[in-house]
């Protein structure tokens, strides 16, 4: 008979290997945040189109639907995946978990699903809401404000969910997970330049102030955050042209749909879905961000927070500002850019009010003023991104 040799194997070494392979593939629940995270930027983005176009006049819209899609989504997987990890979980997820209330999981799974619960409760507290004070289209009503509150910590804990198992993985697995943190990132720019649609979405705003304060508060945040996280070269330019694509493909999808006014008075009538209009041209200051953040890469963050705003805001203002001419002009008004576009209580009479720059300051002082400020949220901004993203690195639990 032939002798069998059993042969030692270390046991640190074994569960290591194991590791690698189980990490080296993107989990389920991974894949169900960034579903509910598409569901829920379209379903936002639909919405406020159908607000601008339509006008609220049930919550059982597809627009509504989206949305709470992408919270029953989120609140369903991470119960799951709280719960397994809890009473079922192996050694290796249960060390790379959290305790919360005597239950166990990922950091990530216990945020997204605080924010699918504030998303839930928005639906009802949004119809009472209308029956008691009447149908309205305000963006940041109680319950749209109790809505938003709970998309964007839905967004951030799908964002740590995916960069906790991004941070364990090996190689292969990491790469899918880079590219699925820049497009989540990207959703999340979205969301936040939907929360400042009233100055970032209007165009005629573009020569004020207010306009570059609002972009320079938002922008910088996202994009060094996740691209610090992500490690990857060009990871700010990444994220912003995946920004610019899904934002042009709503500007280009949504008015091959029919629609009709049912919030009176109708000015304007109204034929098929409105855009939000032409995204933000923020790629120039991602470009800027990611030249400056690596050129500079050997100085302390201050000062790399402090070059790279005030690159961010050079790049910015170099091509929005003549931009906005073209924007005003007879050619941006078709199918690509939008510019004649109308909500249904926007009076023919004061079109032209569209295509007209304005300035939100009353005096040349308070416009300087507000650049100021502009330039130094923007360095603030930076420096948050740098130090979310340095959060994020850490994460791996």
């Amino acid at each position: 008979m032939a002798e069998s040799v059993r042969m030692p194997m270390v046991a640190s070494a074994a569960v290591g290997e194991l590791t690698s392979i189980r990490t080296s593939v993107v989990p389920w629940y991974v894949w169900s945040a960034a579903m509910a995270v598409t569901a829920t930027t379209v379903g936002l983005y639909w919405d406020i189109s159908w607000h601008i176009g339509i006008g609220r006049d049930t919550f059982w819209t597809p627009a509504h639907l989206a949305i709470q899609f992408g919270a029953v989504l989120t609140g369903l997987s991470c119960a799951y995946l709280i719960l397994h990890t809890t009473f079922a979980g192996e050694g290796a997820s249960r060390d790379n978990s959290v305790k919360v209330l005597g239950l166990r999981g990922p950091l990530g799974a216990f945020i997204a699903a605080w924010g699918g619960f504030c998303m839930l409760t928005s639906a009802p507290f949004d119809n009472w809401w209308h029956e008691s004070y009447g149908l309205d289209v305000a963006i940041l009503s109680p319950p749209h404000v109790v809505l938003l509150v709970g998309i964007f910590v839905m967004g951030v804990g799908g964002l740590i969910l995916t960069t906790g198992q991004m941070n364990l993985s090996a190689a292969e697995g990491r790469r899918q997970l880079e590219r699925l943190l820049l497009y989540s990132g990207s959703l999340l720019l979205c969301l936040l330049f939907m929360l400042g649609y009233e100055y970032i979405g209007d165009q005629t705003l573009m020569h004020s102030a207010i306009y570059y304060r609002a972009l320079g508060m938002i922008a910088p945040v996202v994009l060094v955050g996740i691209g610090r996280t992500s490690e990857r070269r060009w990871a700010a330019t990444t994220l912003a042209a995946i920004y610019t694509t899904l934002w042009l493909a709503g500007n280009w999808i949504f008015p091959l749909f029919p629609a009709q006014a049912k919030l009176g008075p109708v000015f304007t009538p109204i034929t098929h879905m409105v855009p939000l209009g032409f995204p933000v041209l923020v790629l120039p200051g991602a470009i800027a961000l990611d030249l400056v953040l690596d050129r500079f890469d050997g100085w302390g963050d201050t000062w790399k927070a402090v070059i790279g705003g005030y690159g961010f805001m050079a790049a910015t203002l170099a091509v929005n500002w003549p931009f906005a001419y073209f924007m005003m002009s007879s050619h941006a008004r078709n199918w690509i850019f939008a510019m004649n576009e109308f909500g249904y209580n926007f009076p023919p009479s004061q079109y032209h009010l569209a295509w007209e720059l304005r300035t939100y300051e009353k005096t040349r002082a308070e416009f300087w003023v507000g650049m100021l400020i502009a330039l130094v949220a923007t360095a603030l901004s930076t420096r948050l991104g740098m130090l979310w993203g340095e959060w994020m690195r850490r994460i791996r639990r």
